[in-house]
């Protein structure tokens, strides 16, 4: 069963963009005015990973596979089979799967036939046969069988030609003028014309009249594809542009003539991650065919994970709320620019809402719990169906106490994905799906870095030994780029989902509760790196890592002893990069978040022994003001956590620390006032707190910067 999607109506909507390129609804297969009737674009989903480009080609094949002839091929999925000959690329290994799924039977219309192509691929499969080799043959030909099924529906058709065509080949004078490769093309597509193709079929071959130096002859067109393709090189190259050429031929012969009648719509090809070698191969034909003049009435839909690749240098960029009555697309004088690229955008909170809506319809999650998730996810549609489904089933009866659950929670639950699948954790899923065949250990080490120099330190501290071939650091960072994830000067891991899942990894991977050795070993290598004498000294920083260890005295005393310094936006940055840091959380922890009783002021009288308050040694003033901070601090930290939800009383509070502290500033007074009007603001309406209050985010840890991005989950990711 397709997943269900959320905020793609743009697409999917009875006058979206599937519709109006293929002449078809989705749902009821009513006809639609085509957009562009004589030139449609090619339409290039754009995301990165997550954002739903592959969940919208499967939807797309699964609405419109009994309608019209459809192909899905994944362009990162396509391997070799376990003995391929020379005839072998992944084009001609996409092209026969393209073809047969493409047969397929669909109403009121007879299958597709692919006469052109299977002559091409023939020609190709033949260039290594050999009288000495009749198994290398056989087994080519076998392994096209579906597509030459097209042609033939008889199961052995193939069976007599391998004799056949080797027996004309060593009858034929050998001329070494001619290439060897060249000659068995010639004699296998004379053996399947005569054997396979009818009288009208035969025609097709005419078709490779086209061919450099064909003349016309679409015979010598093929023996001399056969040649290019064995040659290499860019000859390969065109020799591979003509098939896929030849597909797009024998489905523009299947709706034109006679048979234009008896077909509705367009045919569909999707090509999932098409910014590959592939995709662009697969593409490119058809957009330098469509550029010359040459129309072919085909609904093709791509995707890309690289937004900036250079294949789509000269695209019309359209977003895809933007699409959904009217693309606007108009072709340039650029090839590329016959490509529509659509940027998939995050889901909002009411599509979040709708998804756990969907898996909980009785309505038990906690309030916020969905928003929580859209901040956490940034709306990324991956994350919110895995975090959804994960809400949902633990609201079974007996599974959890339904106020315990935060995003953070969810990420440690397990999901059942289909069935005879084992339940798989969401974190781990997700982390699977997010960063395939990346080595995670060492990205949730690296996670944990600021900036790329501390990315560095912690690869030479805690990595030594991983790469023979470099810096580990930089080798990461390029791995980030090219799977098109942000690498930024706040955080080495930028975007805010992934580095909370690959940080929930670092804390919980070795199972050491309650030591988490790993999780202390890294962030102590940061801290001491940041303490004065380290090679990075900053206090910010250092604070920040302190409490990612839970120890929280010397930041609240630190806050203390500058809290009377004549800058006091930048003493609330620092307190916000402070209090930004990951929660040391336990595992399983079903209660309510120690950090609220802290913020409340509720915690238990004499507790905590002065050494932890840092309350030794002060006077009457000092103590309350120590006392404050250490409740504010508590406050921003956990109002600030993003596998939290926000709690209505402790915002309350926060604001109520924030105003009695700036009755007790020498000059700061109005700038504190701002902060406690404008951040209970910023979090209710699920944005990071502005710096300075009330303003756009700029700058960087302890001078009032953001330490965040946008994208986050808040109201305008």
């Amino acid at each position: 069963m397709e997943r269900e999607l959320y905020g793609r109506e743009a697409i999917f909507g009875n006058d979206g963009l599937a519709a109006r390129l293929t002449g078809l609804t989705p749902y009821g297969s009513a006809r639609v005015a085509y957009e562009h009737r004589d030139d449609p674009p090619v339409a290039v989903l754009t995301g990165g990973r997550g954002m739903g480009k592959t969940a919208a080609l499967k939807q797309l094949r699964h609405l419109y596979r009994e309608i019209t002839p459809v192909a899905l091929v994944d362009c990162e999925a396509v391997a070799p089979p376990a003995d391929p000959g020379p005839g072998w690329t992944p084009v001609t290994g996409a092209l026969p799967e393209l073809a047969t799924q493409l047969t397929a039977k669909v109403r009121a219309a007879r299958p597709v036939q692919f006469p052109r192509l299977s002559l091409g691929l023939v020609a190709v499969a033949s260039i290594s046969w050999t009288r000495e080799d009749e198994t290398r043959a056989q087994r080519d030909l076998q392994s096209l069988g579906p597509v030459l099924a097209t042609v033939d529906t008889r199961g052995d058709a193939a069976t007599g030609w391998v004799t056949k065509v080797l027996t004309k080949l060593a009858a034929s004078a050998f001329d070494s003028v001619v290439p060897l490769a060249g000659m068995v093309a010639e004699a296998t597509i004379e053996t399947v014309l005569e054997e396979t193709f009818s009288r009208f079929q035969r025609r097709s071959a005419d078709w490779y009249g086209s061919y450099p130096h064909a003349g016309g002859n679409g015979r010598i067109g093929l023996r001399q594809l056969a040649v290019d393709f064995e040659r290499g090189g860019d000859l390969r190259r065109r020799a591979e542009d003509h098939l896929v050429l030849a597909l797009v031929a024998d489905l523009v012969r299947a709706y034109g003539g006679l048979a234009r009648g008896a077909r509705r719509g367009r045919p569909v090809l999707l090509l999932d991650n098409a910014h590959t070698l592939l995709g662009r191969q697969l593409v490119e034909p058809v957009l330098r065919q469509r550029a010359s003049g040459v129309r072919d009435q085909i609904a093709l839909f791509a995707s890309s994970r690289a937004r900036d690749h250079e294949g789509l240098s000269h695209a019309v960029r359209r977003r895809l709320p933007e699409v959904a009555h009217g693309s606007h697309w108009v072709r340039g004088s650029e090839v590329t620019s016959g490509i529509l690229a659509v940027e998939l955008t995050a889901l909002s909170p009411a599509h979040v809402q709708a998804a756990f809506d969907r898996h909980d319809p009785l309505g038990r999650t906690p309030a916020g719990l969905a928003r929580g998730v859209h901040r956490l996810t940034g709306g990324r549609p991956l994350g919110v169906a895995l975090l959804a489904q994960a809400a949902g089933e633990a609201l079974v009866p007996g599974a959890s106490q339904p106020g315990s659950l935060v995003p953070g929670a969810l990420l440690g639950r397990t999901v059942e994905l289909r069935e005879g699948r084992a339940p798989v954790r969401v974190a781990d899923e997700l982390l699977a799906q997010l960063l395939p065949g990346q080595q995670l250990d060492v990205l949730s080490v690296l996670a944990a870095a600021h900036s790329e120099d501390s990315a560095r330190l912690l690869a030479t501290a805690r990595l030594r030994g991983r790469s023979l071939d470099g810096d580990v650091a930089l080798q990461v960072r390029d791995v980030l780029r090219a799977q098109d994830w942000p690498v930024g000067p706040e955080h080495f891991v930028a975007d805010p989902l992934l580095r909370a899942l690959l940080l929930h990894r670092l804390r919980f991977q070795d199972d050491d509760h309650p030591y988490y050795a790993v999780w202390r070993a890294v962030h102590e290598t940061l801290r001491t790196a940041y303490a004065p004498g380290g090679r990075c000294p900053s206090v910010p920083h250092r604070l920040h890592q302190e409490l990612v260890l839970g120890r929280t005295r010397d930041c609240v005393t630190h806050l203390r002893e500058r809290f009377t310094d004549g800058d006091v936006t930048a003493w609330l940055g620092s307190l916000r990069f402070i209090a930004s840091a990951p929660y040391p959380r336990p595992p399983g922890h079903a209660g309510p978040d120690p950090r609220r009783a802290v913020a409340l002021g509720r915690e238990a009288a004499g507790s905590l022994p002065d050494g932890e308050t840092g309350l030794a040694g002060l006077g009457e003033r000092a103590v309350e003001l120590q006392l404050q901070l250490r409740r504010l601090l508590h406050a921003v930290w956990l109002l600030s956590d993003p596998l939290a939800v926000p709690d209505e009383e402790v915002i309350d509070k926060m604001a109520h620390e924030l105003r009695q502290l700036s009755g007790r500033h020498p000059t700061g007074n109005s700038v504190l006032w701002d902060a406690a009007t404008h951040w209970p603001r910023d979090i209710r309406a699920w944005r990071p707190l502005s710096m300075p209050p009330g303003s756009s985010d700029t700058g960087g840890p302890g001078t009032g910067g953001s330490g965040q991005r946008r994208g986050n989950g808040g109201s305008d990711a």
